[in-house]
């Protein structure tokens, strides 16, 4: 039996899972970690479960309510994690369907160059931006979640959204465009072609690199076309497995996989036609979860 105000097993446990990928997306884009996001989403149940159905009018927006309040909790968590991380924290890479390229706006905001933007967010800024201008959540509804005024978010939202413009990718880019400066740089790479990779990056290309301290890893940021280029054909060898590509963050990427297990996620960032951004994901714990079975969708 069910305890007086308490909601109903099948009903509550419906309503969560009708909801669960919109929940597991907002607290992605907040944290830009998957394991956090699922541990989010566990805690979110946990309240979700307890509440009375009958007193919640939008069971949607109190659902996105519980998950901002918690993921907003556990970014605070992360900002302290983040400070004793070894070498660059790049986001955790989020193995996606192929359905989820066709939403344009879903595949924009998960790509690993807009969770990098996002970083450079204060927490409350970041939940106001991923609830307003990626899920269309009413100010009011917003407020109620981040504990703020309507006209606070009004605010908030405003300098997230001037904040982020000037920051995230110029020019729109299609998954043709982006498989085809992949695809020239994965031959270029795996044949050394040092002029070849010269074309295709922009003077002001950044390389990234996140080995956690436990994978090797360039230890800071590499600038410029030059250095980038060099030091992908600097002792040119053979990989020890072909790259494969898959879709990452909404976008085309190549994976290296050794013995069954993703080694290596690498996902690039394309403004105006060069490859501006290239970010290399090797630390095991980030990659345990990348998954097929478990690919985002929509």
């Amino acid at each position: 039996m069910t305890a007086p105000g308490e909601a109903s097993p099948d009903l509550a446990t419906e309503t969560f899972l009708a909801h669960r990928n919109l929940l597991f997306t907002v607290a992605y884009e907040m944290l830009g970690s998957a394991a956090d996001a699922e541990d989010v989403l566990q805690e979110t149940w946990l309240k979700w479960a307890g509440v009375d159905l009958d007193e919640i009018r939008e069971h949607r927006a109190y659902l996105v309510r519980i998950t901002t309040r918690q993921a907003l909790t556990r970014l605070r968590t992360l900002g302290r994690r983040k400070e004793s991380y070894i070498g660059t924290w790049l986001p955790e890479p989020l193995l996606t369907a192929p359905d989820v390229a066709e939403d344009v706006e879903l595949a924009d905001n998960v790509s690993m160059a807009m969770l990098l933007v996002l970083e450079t967010l204060r927490p409350t800024e970041r939940a106001v931006f991923v609830l307003r201008e990626v899920f269309d959540v009413p100010y009011d509804e917003i407020a109620e979640a981040v504990g703020k005024t309507p006209a606070a978010v009004r605010q908030i939202g405003h300098r997230a959204r001037s904040h982020v413009s000037a920051r995230r990718p110029r020019g729109d880019v299609t998954p043709a465009e982006t498989r085809g400066a992949l695809n020239a740089f994965q031959k270029a790479v795996e044949t050394g072609d040092l002029q070849g990779l010269l074309d295709l990056l922009a003077p002001d290309v950044v390389f990234l690199g996140d080995g956690g301290g436990v994978k090797q890893a360039v230890p800071r940021p590499i600038v410029g076309a030059d250095k980038v280029a060099r030091l992908l054909t600097a002792g040119h060898v053979r990989l020890p497995a072909p790259l494969r590509p898959m879709q990452v963050n909404g976008h085309p990427a190549l994976v290296l996989k050794l013995d069954g297990e993703v080694d290596t996620v690498l996902t690039l960032r394309i403004d105006e036609g060069k490859i501006t951004g290239l970010y290399a994901v090797r630390n095991p714990a980030k990659l345990s979860h990348m998954d097929e079975e478990t690919a985002l969708r929509r």
